[in-house]
């Protein structure tokens, strides 16, 4: 009879949980329907014959905001991005796992340490120096987005690649293999749990990043987080029914490869975790 309350118990929190994390979600998507004077008198109601403007909110912030081009910049930055990322990262924990020694000890510990630093404390620091070496530009920013990303990446696949007996490297060198075979035919596979988690950790980031787009590339080459914020009008105002509309669009994407990857999140995570 206590398991069973406890249950329920956790049952209705998880429940309740689950509803905060929803509804704002839910609030923009209704209002994203609405007129800009509906939405600051009745925010939480839903539309009605009065304040339903159909699909005007979104023709409209699709040309205010430039959004199609937006929507291709941003891909391109988070494909690149993510690219690179899991690239790069796994052939590094790979050396870092594989090759003993003083140097690589230090080096995993910079990774580490770089997970702690909060990006606020480098940014003013990483605009100066990103004009200075001309990093303020599409492929710029793909490098700074991976600097910033290798942290985490290379301490989840460090975790993961330590489960990994050498003996199938050394069966592949003893067939001939070379390094990078041994990485691509052998390695890669075998972490591929990490590599779809790692990917999807840094896309939802870089996708829905705004700090980092605005600093460095400003309005030259607006993603979809910056365009939506020159919705802002003159003396702060803000035609809500636009600005919602765009945020269902920016969503919608991120959403759906979120849905069909989530099922190697957790084994990622779990594996790399575990096998520290």
């Amino acid at each position: 009879m206590k398991n069973k309350k406890s249950e329920i118990a956790m049952i209705v929190i998880l429940t309740v949980i689950s509803v905060l994390f929803i509804a704002p979600i839910i609030i923009v998507f209704m209002n994203s329907f609405k007129s800009k004077l509906y939405i600051n008198s009745t925010p939480f109601a839903l539309p009605n014959a009065d304040s339903f403007v159909k699909m005007a909110n979104y023709g409209e912030g699709l040309i205010k905001t430039g959004f199609i081009q937006a929507f291709f910049i941003t891909l391109f930055i988070t494909v690149a991005s993510v690219v690179l990322i899991v690239l790069l990262t796994s052939m590094t924990a790979w050396y870092l796992v594989r090759v003993k020694s003083h140097f690589t000890k230090v080096l995993y510990y910079l990774f580490a340490f770089a997970m702690i630093v909060p990006f606020q404390m480098v940014m003013f620091t990483l605009v100066k120096v990103s004009n200075m070496f001309n990093l303020d530009n599409l492929i710029g920013i793909v490098f700074i987005y991976v600097g910033f990303g290798a942290g985490l990446s290379v301490f989840m696949f460090t975790g993961f690649i330590k489960s990994i007996p050498v003996s199938l490297e050394e069966a592949a060198m003893i067939d001939g293999c070379s390094i990078m075979k041994i990485y691509f035919n052998v390695v890669l596979p075998v972490i591929r749990p990490t590599v779809m988690t790692v990917a999807i950790l840094n896309a939802m980031w870089i996708w829905n990043d705004y700090l980092l787009p605005y600093l460095v590339i400003g309005s030259e080459y607006k993603t979809i987080s910056v365009a939506i914020q020159y919705l802002r009008g003159g003396y702060g105002s803000i035609d809500l029914g636009l600005m919602m509309a765009m945020l269902v669009l920016a969503i919608i994407p991120i959403v759906i490869f979120y849905m069909v990857c989530q099922k190697w999140i957790i084994q990622g995570v779990i594996a790399g975790a575990v096998k520290g």
